[in-house]
């Protein structure tokens, strides 16, 4: 079946085609018996007001565009929510669209999202080059969320990665670790401040820092224990192990498992995010909450004040993170 337009919503009602769009630009000119008329005979045809050319006609748009970094991590996901929270509360849509990832797709897929002419876009944790955010800002307002920019044109939404991988480290020194080691973000937009922070806090108490390369993905933490293991003395092995985030640490506690340790009691994991999976029973995840609802919100935000014109000057918004304690970190065995 050809999907139905307005002038057959407009013949079903008995109306004009003309009272039909104002009925879905919400005018105040239509009486109540027209707008049920016609709302009855849109949903008889199951009709549903195309949001693009409505925006293009208009000259306005109610879209904003969304790339996000990586589909399979939690984290994005409850960045959205706040995304999708915030952008309803205003009268505006999100449309997705990912790169997984890679420079060259992220550049396709941001793009594809600038053909909807959106009010404006978010990008999570972009690998893009800083030249091709600067051409989008150009095109729309722009926001950065998890990823610095010193463009004056693209807003930011962070948390202090420095201070929350402190925060791991000190949690670990007080239980009375002191081999400790750090799962690396490698290209990840937010592993340096977190790799800075860790370096920092052992520093800080006198101990040697053990960075391993891996990446922000379940199988690098899994890959990275697995060789940590297999190239280190038993009697040398850490105690405990920052990730670089969850999803990460959830791929180191696979390996340690598989490895035959027992999780705290021969060494301590602490994730970073805090995602809705860090918090099931099964896994119960040490970790560092980042306040995801909140940065999806302030995304939205930055953009409206940008469409709005009621700011030209860069948004940081640089949040705290906060430690949360459970059942992944012990004091080390005697």
């Amino acid at each position: 079946m050809p999907r139905p337009t307005m002038e057959d919503v407009a013949v079903r009602a008995g109306v004009s085609r003309a009272l039909v769009s104002l009925v879905f630009k919400d005018s105040p000119k239509v009486s109540e018996q027209r707008r049920a008329a016609v709302l009855a005979a849109a949903e008889e045809l199951g009709y549903q007001p195309h949001v693009m050319a409505r925006a293009l006609a208009s000259r306005t748009s109610t879209v904003l565009g969304v790339l996000v970094s990586d589909l399979r991590n939690a984290f994005f996901a409850e960045v959205i929510e706040g995304l999708d929270s915030a952008a309803r509360e205003a009268g505006f849509e999100l449309v997705l669209n990912t790169g997984s990832r890679s420079p060259s797709r992220e550049k396709a897929a941001l793009h594809s999202l600038l053909s909807f002419h959106p009010a404006g876009v978010v990008l999570l944790s972009p690998v893009l080059p800083a030249a091709t955010i600067e051409q989008a800002a150009r095109k729309c307002p722009t926001v950065l969320v998890s990823r610095s920019s010193r463009l004056s044109t693209v807003d930011t939404v962070n948390d202090d990665g420095v201070a929350g991988a402190r925060l791991a480290v000190e949690h670990l020194v007080a239980l009375g670790h002191r081999r400790i080691a750090h799962l690396d973000g490698g290209s990840a937009t937010t592993a340096a401040a977190r790799r800075r922070g860790y370096r920092q806090a052992m520093q800080a108490h006198g101990l040697t820092p053990l960075v391993v390369a891996s990446e922000h993905t379940d199988t690098a933490g899994e890959k990275s224990v697995h060789q940590l293991l297999g190239s280190t003395r038993r009697e040398q092995w850490p105690t405990a192990l920052v990730a670089g985030n969850d999803f990460n640490a959830f791929g180191a506690m696979s390996a340690l498992e598989e490895e035959g340790l027992r999780i705290p009691e021969d060494i301590s994991v602490v994730g970073y995010d805090n995602t809705s999976l860090a918090a099931l029973k099964r896994v119960s995840l040490t970790t560092v909450d980042q306040p995801r609802m909140e940065m999806g919100r302030l995304a939205v935000e930055a953009l409206l004040e940008r469409v709005r014109g009621e700011r030209s000057a860069p948004a940081r918004h640089l949040l705290h993170p906060s430690l949360v304690v459970r059942g992944t970190t012990s004091p080390p065995a005697s």
